[in-house]
This record gives structure tokens, C-alpha cells and sequence, in this order.
């Protein structure tokens, strides 16, 4: 017997079964496939199945571009189709209290039936900053540019991390912290500091998960950059995970 399955991230398989199988990795949909598709068969399918297909409602192309890039983010089309099917409900009631459908979705009107935005667009920042880094990503929809923040208030010597970072992404963190303090003789960082001050990363596009160590040596950089009061070149994007050695793999 042989099973075929399909998924889009392969960290969440357990290792016992990821062990077990030959992995094809195959590209995700580029934004023009995407296009195609809904326009082509989620759509014309989810009028059908809320019962509005006589109406013959339009969806422009820029409102299926704005639903990819800002409302799903993802390497296939489920959430893409969920977003659509979510429109034409909301469409539905409007003709059961109205009588008259929009004749056309478009961009302008996607917050009214998908509420604001979920994804924002990575961009660097327009000026170098003190405790900002700028890293590289992997994602299930392709590479990306990940900002990480670091800022420093009176305590005792805490850590605190958010930006829904996983388990390996939080040791990272800790591990590159480990690391700068090590160091902070050679970096010149007064060693009190470390005891004086609470420090705080995170990485912003909060309700987005990540993981993985590979955001290790941006995390140390903007903690060194805190620490020193000293900006980072914004743009220079980096990755790669860093022992408590110093080395970047």
C-alpha cells in the first residue's frame, strides 16, 4: 500500500512519520496562477454554491490580488477560496435585505466584507535605527524580509519575546543573548546593563507563527545594536543560525 499526501509545511509532521517518507517539494502558486484560478473556478463555484449565480457578481482583479497578498499569504488557494466564499455569504444577505447585489467587488470595498487586513507587507525601514535588524525568511509562499525589534527598559535582567515565535525561535533568542553577553567586553558593552535593564524582541506581523533558529544572528545583531545604542544598517539582510560561539551557520 502506498499513501500520497500533500501539505504545506513540513514542520509539524512528527518525525517517527516524516522519517517514512520520500518528500517532493514543489513551488506554491505564483500570484498570476492564483488569479487564474479563482477567477476561473473559485469564484464562478462559490456563487454557485451560495445560491447567487443568477446575479452574475464580478471580482475585479486587483480585489483577487488584494485577498492574496493581504488577506491569506499562503502557497495554495484554500484560504483564497474561504475568502471568496466568505464574500459572496455576506453578498447573499445583502440581497435578502436589499434586493440589489454590487454589481462588481473590487478592492476599494474589500474591508467591508473581510474587515481590515490581516498581512502587511515586509518593508525596511526608511532610515537606519538603533535595535532594528533585517532578516530573511522562508515562508510556505515563498522568501521574505523579517524586521526584528529590540528595546531595553529598567528591570532586572528579563527577557521578554513576542511575535508568536515558536519554541526553536524563543532559544534562538536566548542563545544569541547569551552570546552578546559573553562578548560584551570585546563589544564594549558595560556588563551592569545586562542586570539594570529588561530587554524585549519582537517581531512584528504578530498573529503570523514562526520558527526556527535561522533568525538567530538578526536577533543578536539588534541586540547588540540596543545594548550599544548603535544603528544597523537597514539595508543589509541576514540569516543563519549563531552558537554561543559566535558562529553562524
Amino acid at each position: 500500500v502506498m499513501f500520497i499526501t500533500t501539505g504545506n509545511i513540513l514542520d509539524t509532521i512528527l518525525p517517527a512519520l516524516k522519517d517514512r517518507m520520500e518528500i517532493l517539494n514543489l513551488p506554491g502558486y505564483s500570484r498570476e496562477e492564483k488569479l487564474h484560478i479563482a477567477q476561473k473556478f473559485l469564484v464562478p463555484k462559490q456563487l454557485k454554491e451560495q445560491g447567487i449565480e443568477k446575479y452574475k457578481v464580478k471580482f475585479s482583479d486587483n480585489a483577487i490580488y488584494e485577498i492574496i497578498e493581504r488577506y491569506t499569504a499562503e502557497a495554495g488557494v484554500r484560504n483564497l477560496e474561504r475568502s471568496i466564499a466568505s464574500i459572496c455569504r455576506k453578498i447573499a444577505r445583502e440581497i435578502v435585505s436589499n434586493g440589489e447585489p454590487p454589481k462588481r467587488v473590487i478592492a476599494r470595498n474589500l474591508e467591508k466584507y473581510l474587515g481590515v487586513p490581516k498581512i502587511f507587507p515586509s518593508e525596511i525601514e526608511e532610515k537606519d535605527m538603533v535595535g532594528i535588524a533585517t532578516g530573511l525568511a522562508w515562508t510556505s509562499y515563498g522568501g521574505d524580509i523579517i524586521l526584528v525589534e529590540a528595546t531595553l527598559y529598567p528591570g532586572d535582567g528579563k527577557i521578554t519575546l513576542t511575535g508568536k515565535l515558536g519554541d526553536v525561535m524563543q532559544e534562538s533568542a536566548k542563545a544569541s543573548l547569551s552570546y552578546i553577553r559573553s562578548r560584551a567586553k570585546k563589544l564594549k558593552i558595560e556588563s551592569k546593563k545586562f542586570k539594570e535593564y529588561d530587554l524585549h524582541i519582537h517581531i512584528p506581523a504578530g498573529a503570523i507563527p514562526k520558527d526556527g533558529p535561522s533568525a538567530g544572528i538578526t536577533i543578536a545583531t539588534a541586540i547588540a545594536s540596543i545594548f550599544k545604542n548603535r544603528p544597523i544598517k537597514r539595508d543589509v539582510g541576514m540569516t543563519g543560525e549563531i552558537t554561543l560561539r559566535g558562529r553562524v551557520l
